[in-house]
């Protein structure tokens, strides 16, 4: 039995989605030690309570994005991940170094955290790098708006902070273009799906589902209660019914049935929830943050695969939303060719099995 450190990004659902896939495809025959912060943590530890017999689950500080006025605030974002490098990221580092060293580690994987890639690296313990946002430096972006190009190039700087160096890198979307040249080394997988996802059956049972963010305006909210189906709203906690907008508190196993029932998805624009979607052959109108450029770059591929389109949260209004729900049809032929097909969990499970060998002595 291999030993084995993970380390992830707190922020959201995605990060906690794609690791609990792979802790559960690897709990049988590994002991694994996880690290991470905020809303993952919470949801990993739902998922192995801790008298799980191989998985360890321990909370970490983590960097969150920082609102002001309900609007993602990019400047004192960066401001607050420069004071958790310069503050908490040497002492983390620390606190893992001695706690791998007693752990024994035969391999690290990282998905967009960026202490135990330096811990491992002190200790030459390989690193598995997989995550989405590593596609700002390995994928050719050309297709996208100069705009969103210039944002790519700014962003993938942290990217090469947060993770210098690695054994293996794999990126996980829903979206494949072309690799950058000096990047051909760069494994391209599909977005890692839950079981539950992979059995689902979908099936159209006549109403919208929407995953929103926080900090979601009420007049996207108006917006949905006028699209002439009922909705299910998720990310917002339980409150009253708005028209025929029902509210709901997370619930993975419920959510998950939604999204195989539902006819459509209306929703922040995360690469992990599209790609679910997707693999249930379910159109979506994402509804990208303004200054939220990683959700953008999302929005046009996915309008680029036909499969779905975007429109601005902050613009996001009546017409746009019924024009989306009387237009479902339009998405079906793309949607066919790509449902079914979006699970990557098998081919980030041979790059770990392909590193674990490598690193067993012979």
């Amino acid at each position: 039995m291999s030993k084995i450190a993970i380390s992830l990004c707190g922020e959201g659902r995605g990060h906690a989605a794609r690791i609990s896939t792979l802790v559960e495809r690897l709990q049988d025959d590994h002991e694994i030690l996880v690290w991470t912060s905020a809303d993952a943590l919470d949801f990993l530890r739902g998922q192995f309570p801790s008298d799980h017999p191989s998985v360890r689950v321990e909370e970490i500080p983590g960097i969150i994005f920082q609102y002001s006025g309900g609007r993602l605030d990019v400047m004192k974002s960066i401001a607050t991940g420069l004071d958790y490098q310069a503050r908490l990221l040497g002492p983390l580092v620390d606190r893992m170094l001695a706690t791998l060293e007693t752990f024994h580690a035969d391999l690290a994987i990282t998905d967009f955290e960026p202490a135990l890639p330096r811990a491992a690296g002190r200790l030459g313990i390989p690193l598995v790098s997989i995550d989405h946002q590593h596609f700002l430096l390995a994928y050719d972006l050309d297709s996208l708006p100069w705009s969103l190009q210039w944002n790519a190039w700014f962003m993938s700087h942290a990217v090469w902070m947060y993770v210098m160096e690695a054994s293996d890198t794999v990126v996980s979307a829903f979206f494949r273009p072309p690799l950058r040249r000096g990047w051909e080394h760069v494994v391209q997988v599909g977005p890692l799906l839950r079981p539950a996802i992979v059995a689902a059956q979908p099936r159209d049972d006549g109403f919208l589902l929407s995953y929103l963010r926080r900090h979601t305006p009420f007049t996207a909210i108006e917006a949905l209660a006028d699209c002439g189906l009922p909705v299910k709203v998720y990310g917002l906690g339980r409150r009253e019914t708005v028209g025929r907008v029902s509210f709901h508190d997370i619930d993975d196993r419920q959510f998950v049935d939604d999204l195989a029932s539902c006819r459509a998805l209306v929703s922040a624009g995360g690469n992990q929830l599209i790609g679910e979607a997707l693999h249930l052959g379910k159109p979506l109108l994402v509804l990208p943050e303004r200054a939220h450029a990683e959700q953008l770059m999302n929005s046009h591929f996915l309008r680029a695969m036909g499969c779905g389109d975007f429109c601005l949260l902050e613009e996001v209004d009546r017409p746009r939303v019924r024009g989306f729900v009387d237009g479902l049809d339009h998405y079906r032929p793309a949607l066919a060719a790509v449902q079914g097909r979006m699970d990557g969990t098998d081919d980030v499970l041979r790059v770990i099995e392909h590193r674990l060998h490598a690193a067993s002595p012979a």
